[in-house]
């Protein structure tokens, strides 16, 4: 079973709590580190869990607000403590092309790797070849440029059937490799080809993360995570403050509820809390009222997708 863990870093708003950070989710899949938004001390978070800093990595920024962008440059500089050698990429709207430059020159470091800025377009954003998966992109309803991304694991060869590969002649050790790649091979024992298609299940669909960042919910968006098993949705207010949700482009916990279900989601995880809450128990409450598998982003949550959604990983 592969690894495939979202990692809650930050959870609140704009405003920083005693327990909760600014806006960041990382994606771990495979020896792939996939980072959602980077919030003031994301890296601080980062190294308490134990996250693989020097590994193959993307930054995915969502929109150019300070909650969800200041932390990258703490980011990329303890990235460089740690003497990363690896190519960074970061996606993100076109001004974080600029943001990068401008503040590694008027700050005046140094990194010890190369950093790919580079826009975001609606679309596959970032293709994975060697682990298997892609991050999409789509526009968002924000008071600036914005987007939301899925994470999509690809598809994957059926369940390899051992039993029936040693019964067609085909013994344990590399040619089973060949097979679950796709290659016929030639049974040592019987001296007949024997195909993929004879030891493997139908193909896989692989299991889709959504994630909103700041947003209105949309028809849009809706079409765009649809089929997404896991939903992480802006939650900023419950249904007393619904108005300060239109007039500051954010969407209460009910109406990410609403989202998830037309979107077909299996879960649904809310985040991006306004401080005003000491407790987020109401805006679950609501949400539940028209999703019910929903639960709410602690910061150092890790939700296991792998161990979520067995059939598929």
């Amino acid at each position: 079973m592969p690894t495939f863990k979202i990692f809650f870093l930050g959870t609140a708003s704009a405003i920083p709590t005693n327990d909760r950070g600014l806006s960041c989710t990382a994606i771990q899949y495979e020896n792939e580190l996939e980072i959602f938004d980077c919030g003031e001390g994301a890296q601080r978070a980062a190294l308490e869990m134990g996250l693989p800093l020097s590994k193959e990595c993307s930054i995915f920024i969502t929109h150019m607000h300070g909650d969800h962008v200041v932390g990258l440059l703490g980011l990329l500089q303890t990235m460089s403590m740690h003497r990363r050698e690896r190519p960074l990429r970061v996606f993100g709207p076109k001004l974080v092309i600029p943001f990068i430059a401008l503040n590694q020159k008027m700050l005046n470091f140094g990194l010890t790797y190369e950093v790919i800025a580079k826009a975001v377009r609606r679309g596959t954003v970032y293709d994975s070849k060697t682990s298997g998966f892609r991050v999409l992109a789509e526009r968002s309803e924000h008071s600036t440029l914005s987007y939301s991304y899925i994470f999509e694991q690809k598809e994957r060869p059926g369940r390899f059937n051992t039993k029936e590969a040693l019964r067609l002649g085909v013994p344990e050790g590399p040619l089973w490799s060949k097979l679950q790649k796709g290659a016929p091979v030639k049974s040592p024992i019987t001296g007949r080809m024997v195909r993929p298609g004879q030891v493997l299940g139908p193909p896989r669909a692989g299991v889709r993360v959504g994630i909103s960042g700041d947003t209105r919910p949309s028809s849009k968006l809706e079409a765009f995570f649809k089929g997404c098993e896991v939903i992480i949705f802006d939650s900023t207010y419950s249904d007393a403050h619904e108005t300060n949700a239109r007039e500051n482009m954010h969407t209460t916990a009910r109406e990410a509820a609403t989202l998830a279900k037309n979107a077909g989601a299996k879960q649904l995880i809310l985040t991006h809390f306004s401080s005003r809450y000491r407790t987020v128990g109401v805006l679950v409450k609501q949400a539940r009222e028209v999703f019910p598998n929903t639960i709410a982003a602690q910061d150092r949550m890790i939700y296991d997708v792998a161990a979520s959604f067995p059939s598929k990983p």
